[in-house]
């Protein structure tokens, strides 16, 4: 579950950037992988979700959030779980190398 104590203050000027995601009214099911998905159903059902995101107008923000709240499922700014992991260590590797 996302660690909600890092979400921004709720003003709607922070959200209103998915009002205008292209994933709006989407199948959550095209971002978000069931228990068992594995493999090349799970690669195609990525690259699909990646798709609606490369065309996305906020894509930014999206994955800046996701970023920020450490969103652990789902595609979100065209990034996936793995892909976020990899972003979120590699930054804390760099600020722990920085305070050392």
């Amino acid at each position: 579950m996302a660690d909600v104590h890092r979400l921004p203050i709720p003003v709607s000027e922070n959200w209103d950037w998915q009002r205008l995601g292209a994933c709006r009214g989407a199948n959550s099911a095209v971002f978000f992988h069931p228990d068992s998905e594995r493999g090349s159903a799970r690669q195609a059902r990525e690259a699909n979700a990646k798709r609606i995101c490369h065309s996305c107008p906020v894509r930014v923000e999206c994955l800046k959030h996701a970023l920020q709240v450490q969103e652990p499922y789902g595609i979100w700014g065209g990034m996936g779980e793995n892909e976020r992991r990899a972003v979120i260590s590699a930054s804390r590797r760099r600020i722990k190398s920085a305070v050392s």
